[in-house]
């Protein structure tokens, strides 16, 4: 299997997808395909996104083969900030800057390989060898609250239960501009972006999505916010508040010109959770202090 930056010619006119298979015979053309809609490829210079594309003679096409991944994740032993656990499940203080589940780019020291390490190899495998346990995710760059669970009865029960909107998640996120609203609800239907594929963006044909906030804090550069999420959409807070014009701070990709005062990721913090255990029917709630990013940005700002 070849990997790495693949630069390529074309020397007929042909669709984008049929050309790279017949260029490089390591894959298949789906493979292809998926690389196409994730912006790993490009022609001119210019990311394309779409595999029917079609090229001209004398195209210059250069692809970005991401390194294998093994079919196997290692056990490591990476210190986890564990705010409860029993026998089914496992809720985690994540940091700022852990990545979930192995992935390209991020093969190891990851929060699954923590996991793998601490609970023995007890974790649910519905997802895969790739992602044992994971019955939700939190982006690398947003700390806090997170669940894992340690086997399949509880995966399906977890995943029902947050297909129910039955798991209530609080977030705390500043975002760039003052909202003048005390609260607000952002009732609009998310999807992949067809201009950025890392993108998640409001579209009429995404899923249906609902984000509420309430104002914490008002600054002369921002808004403090608490965010309760009721369906749990791939970037939802993020792509819900750049959609009404406020950004999240620090957001590499929905604000990447923006004053990132001095913060490494978007400062996005998963607070809270609360729901019934399926097991025991007993009602947990975990809540998390603000991590010292939150913290400093605040202390650094100017309140109105």
């Amino acid at each position: 299997m070849v990997s790495g930056i693949k630069s390529l010619v074309a020397d007929e006119p042909s669709r984008l997808d049929v050309f790279i298979s017949s260029r490089i015979d390591s894959y298949t053309r789906s493979y292809f395909n998926g690389l196409i809609a994730d912006g790993k490829v490009t022609v001119n210079g210019k990311t394309v996104t779409k595999s029917g594309y079609k090229l001209s003679e004398g195209d210059k096409v250069c692809v970005d083969i991401p390194e294998p991944m093994s079919d196997e994740t290692v056990a490591q032993d990476i210190p986890l900030d564990i705010l409860y656990e029993d026998d089914d499940l496992i809720i985690i203080n994540k940091p700022q800057g852990m990545v979930v589940h192995p992935g390209a780019g991020h093969h190891d020291q990851t929060l699954v390989n923590a996991l793998l390490s601490h609970c023995e190899g007890n974790l649910s495998d519905i997802n895969g060898v790739i992602r044992p346990g994971i019955v939700h995710r939190i982006d690398k760059d947003t700390s806090g609250v997170m669940m894992a669970v340690k086997n399949n009865e509880m995966h399906i029960k977890i995943s029902d239960m947050l297909s129910r909107h039955e798991i209530e998640r609080i977030y705390r996120t500043v975002v760039y501009g003052v909202i003048s609203e005390d609260s607000g609800t952002i009732d609009a239907p998310i999807g992949r972006s067809s201009k950025d594929r890392r993108k998640m963006t409001v579209t009429d044909d995404g899923k249906p999505s609902i984000t509420h906030f309430e104002v914490v804090g008002r600054y002369r550069e921002g808004t403090d916010l608490e965010v309760r999420l009721e369906t749990g959409r791939t970037h939802q807070i993020r792509a819900h508040m750049t959609y009404i014009g406020h950004p999240v701070f620090g957001d590499p990709l929905y604000a990447p010109k923006r004053n990132s005062y001095g913060l490494e990721g978007q400062c996005l913090h998963s607070k809270s959770i609360r729901f019934i255990h399926p097991r025991t029917l007993e009602e947990l709630y975990f809540e998390t202090e603000l991590p010292e990013y939150y913290e400093k940005l605040l202390k650094g700002l100017t309140p109105l």
